[in-house]
């Protein structure tokens, strides 16, 4: 399969490397971007680490030319809407780089968008597919653990302010948010991916001191799920030196962290399992937001090729990227109205 990337930020080369590596026989065919130069280089330093040629381009019309078989876009979330009209009008399975949008309306206009024209849509929500929350997820649909009781959501992470000073980033108008939209949405995903979804939250989201930036860099929320269980999150980008996002489940019969790439599972019976080790654990929440491995990319990206190929909902499907932006806007109405807000999908 031929892949046209959209976009060249900061992750693009986390998909070069993930593209480099995939095992679904895909080949980074071209590259689509605003500033001619950059693309051009971009695509000659992808020619020496894929050992082939990658046609540059700047004009949507031109990259569909070469009929790509895969898109994946990488831009801004603020840019997505009028690419994901072309691809879903010419029927090219489409994977983005999470958010979908900034909002909930938006997200669900593209989802709806490319699930009116039948052509497949996934998120890079990577952190499902980790190998740890790949276990853990399995383990849970066994009933091994039994019912979640409580959850902890932690994102601990550190931003210098160079990271900020980038334009546009931590605004409202190019990213739709700042801590929970952009860092924290990962966890917060994985949870509802474990535990199911939200129905209920009470939240605090401010911008510290530490940080000059229009949107927050701490959050922090009481949440409901729809099956009982209950659960916290604290997100931040002010932990310096930063450190591996975790959430602690507390089921009937075992205490369960998953912490990064790691899943330790404290049993009431006194022993204590450990399912997954990672001993380098390294998930970007520090200064380089950038160091962490491109497998799981990978793993996403392989997964959304299959079920496109043998049918079936990818591990990371739009629709089920749709819920975490509906609890993110329900923390910014509990945030304004000072009262728990209901989350609607």
């Amino acid at each position: 399969m031929n892949v046209l990337m959209i976009g060249l930020g900061m992750v693009a080369h986390t998909h070069l490397l993930a593209l480099r590596d995939n095992r679904a026989s895909l080949k980074l065919d071209a590259v689509l971007g605003r500033d001619k130069q950059m693309v051009r280089t971009f695509c000659d330093s992808a020619a020496a680490i894929l050992g082939y040629d990658v046609l540059d381009f700047t004009e949507i019309s031109d990259a569909l030319s070469i009929k790509p078989d895969l898109a994946v876009v990488l831009t801004p979330p603020n840019a997505r809407l009028e690419y994901a009209q072309v691809l879903s009008k010419a029927g090219i399975p489409t994977i983005l780089e999470k958010p979908i949008e900034r909002t909930l309306d938006s997200s669900r206009i593209i989802v709806e968008m490319f699930e009116a024209a039948d052509v497949p849509l996934g998120v890079f929500f990577q952190h499902r597919a980790r190998p740890a929350a790949v276990a853990l997820k399995e383990l849970l649909n066994t009933s091994a653990l039994g019912d979640i009781i409580h959850l902890e959501m932690r994102v601990p992470w550190w931003r210098d302010q160079l990271y900020y000073d980038s334009p546009g980033r931590g605004t409202y108008d190019r990213d739709g948010g700042g801590v929970m939209i952009n860092q924290a949405i990962h966890t917060l995903d994985l949870a509802l991916w474990l535990a199911g979804p939200i129905t209920q939250v009470q939240a605090i989201m401010r911008t510290s001191p530490l940080h000059q930036m229009e949107a927050e860099d701490i959050a922090a929320a009481l949440m409901g799920f729809a099956s009982g269980a209950s659960g916290v999150l604290s997100a931040t980008t002010i932990a310096y030196p930063g450190s591996a996002d975790s959430i602690a489940i507390t089921t009937m019969r075992a205490e369960v962290i998953l912490q990064g790439n790691q899943l330790n599972i404290f049993w009431h019976d006194g022993h204590t399992e450990t399912i997954v080790s990672d001993q380098t654990n390294s998930t970007g929440g520090g200064a380089d937001p950038m160091a962490f491995t491109h497998a799981w990319h990978q793993a996403i990206l392989e997964d959304f090729v299959q079920s496109c190929e043998i049918g079936g909902e990818a591990i990371s499907s739009g629709r089920s990227a749709l819920h975490v932006h509906a609890v993110i806007q329900a923390m910014e109405k509990a945030v304004q109205s000072g009262i728990v807000a209901r989350v609607v999908s």
